[in-house]
């Protein structure tokens, strides 16, 4: 049995499941079937959601002090991104513009993602919301949540009774 953490799990994080099951069955099929056999891959386009939207990938760690998100923004700068907090929701929006000039250039191949793009991940409660902060680097974002010191109860035992 492998120590990594399970490559098709469905994220606890997610706001929308239909989505993430979508994924899984993309990575099954293109396990099974080799490259282009996801609805991405069939069609040519980049990988987009079902609304048609480009939809960055993110990555979510937690230790003692923090719940860390992490999401691939290439091609994109930090004033082309607007992350809010609403209603107990982190939401990350942006749009990547098309870089060069239908007019002027002859493209021959885009296969580069472009279009508007929305993620939310739900705060837990352990989370210190006024304490979040973000960093932008080589378009990378960093969203730092910090787990408020009350959120850390003390290690207890629990004594089991019989039934």
């Amino acid at each position: 049995m492998s120590d990594k953490p399970a490559k098709n799990a469905l994220s606890p994080w997610s706001g929308n499941l239909f989505t993430d099951f979508r994924k899984q069955m993309d990575d099954l099929m293109e396990g099974f079937f080799g490259s282009g056999s996801t609805l991405a891959g069939r069609s040519g386009l980049p990988s987009l959601d079902m609304t048609g939207a480009i939809r960055p990938a993110i990555d979510i760690a937690e230790n003692d002090q923090a719940i860390t998100v992490t999401a691939e923004l290439p091609g994109m700068t930090e004033d082309q991104v607007d992350l809010t907090i609403r209603n107990g929701m982190l939401t990350l929006k942006g749009e990547k513009k098309i870089e060069h000039d239908g007019d002027r250039d002859d493209v021959h191949v885009i296969e580069r993602s472009y279009g508007s793009f929305q993620r939310s991940i739900p705060i837990p409660e352990r989370v210190d919301a006024n304490a979040i902060d973000a960093k932008f680097d080589k378009g990378v974002l960093t969203v730092t949540m910090p787990k408020r010191k009350e959120a850390a109860p003390a290690a207890r035992k629990v004594e089991i009774g019989k039934a």
